[in-house]
């Protein structure tokens, strides 16, 4: 067989299954056969045109899957071995990697910086929604799966589970910290979950959906506010007793939720955000104290490469966080477009799709 099926981007608000040659795999490469995938609420900025990427590309950026051909230079490895590949791509040797700073693997060039860093797959060169994935520097990209664990376990670990983690981490949450995470999307669960994992004693999260604040119980969350039946910014001082909080999260990606998590914090404290922004934010004099008030405001990019997916993996394995329960619904690869449909407008209390071609 020398085509597969792959979900290709046409034109804003238009995707369609189409067949497509299966990649060749050259010296540092892998082809995966996937086995599962999903949808991220980036693949749905794509499809409303709202972040342009190439007519005829395919998209997504989540796989799960068996290794079905190497590299000659890839070592470490077998064919018919199950594996996870980040959603991030470094290759292991650029400027951004040997910094520390992977995730930024990007393309530089005279006019500078691209935007999106080492995010490859579904955004300059062909995604996982579809039967076959060539992952390039699969060196330092593929991550084993540990015996025992399923497919849907380790499915939020090549980006929302380490976008969401992230956001924890990089916000230098102490043991004791108060955190309020705003939207409990799939990100944003994750990120709740993350907060508990780094040490976090009291965990507020802010949705106006019923089954995602009950979802955050689940994730680790001590208070729920919906914010359809209250101001969250009243609950949250009352919670902190009028402190406000030592961490706030922003992860939709909307000005009023960053002006929110600004408004939240307490005088010294961190706004991390994870949301992807279509548009221009505007920073509010006094939620900035006018730039006077020791407060942070720190940016995460999910972190890649395998020992990154290997790290998420074993927490998994220990039992300290269960991702598998965020899978709400299941479809087929030939039926995505109507799974895009259903996660796009959010219906029948969808949080994350699981694909299987």
């Amino acid at each position: 067989m020398s085509k597969m099926k792959a979900l290709v981007f046409i034109e804003p608000g238009r995707i369609e299954i189409e067949e497509k040659p299966i990649p060749s795999v050259g010296h540092s490469d892998a082809l995966i056969r996937i086995t599962t995938t999903t949808i991220c609420g980036t693949d749905i900025h794509i499809v409303k045109g709202e972040y342009p990427v190439a007519k005829g590309l395919t998209i997504g950026h989540e796989p799960v899957g068996v290794i079905e051909k190497l590299g000659s230079g890839v070592q470490g490895f077998r064919e018919g071995q199950r594996v996870i590949v980040g959603a991030i791509t470094p290759c292991g040797h650029s400027h951004a990697c040997q910094c520390g700073q992977s995730s930024q693997d990007g393309q530089f060039s005279p006019s500078g910086y691209k935007a999106m860093g080492g995010w490859r797959f579904g955004n300059t060169i062909d995604g996982c929604q579809a039967e076959y994935l060539l992952v390039p520097d699969a060196q330092a990209n593929l991550s084993p799966i540990p015996d025992g664990l399923s497919d849907e376990q380790v499915l939020m670990c090549p980006d929302i589970m380490s976008t969401g983690f992230s956001a924890a981490e990089r916000a230098n949450i102490r043991i004791g910290d108060t955190v309020v995470i705003f939207a409990q999307g799939p990100i944003g669960l994750c990120a709740t979950a993350g907060a508990r994992m780094v040490g976090a004693s009291t965990i507020i999260t802010v949705d106006g959906i019923k089954e995602r604040l009950e979802m955050s119980k689940k994730m680790g969350a001590d208070y729920t506010i919906d914010y359809t039946r209250e101001d969250p910014l009243k609950e949250i001082m009352r919670i902190t007793d009028g402190r406000g909080v030592d961490c706030a999260i922003e992860a939709l990606g909307t000005q009023i939720t960053f002006e929110s998590c600004l408004r939240a914090l307490r005088p010294g404290g961190t706004l991390s955000s994870i949301g992807v922004y279509s548009q221009d934010l505007v920073i509010p004099l006094d939620a900035f104290s006018a730039g006077l008030g020791d407060n942070k405001i720190v940016t995460s990019l999910c972190p890649g490469g395998k020992d990154r997916m290997g790290r998420l993996m074993s927490t998994i394995s220990s039992g300290r966080v269960d991702m598998e329960a965020m899978v709400t619904h299941r479809y087929k690869l030939d039926d995505i477009v109507a799974a895009y449909d259903l996660f796009g407008h959010q219906r029948d209390g969808v949080l994350k799709v699981a694909i299987t071609p």
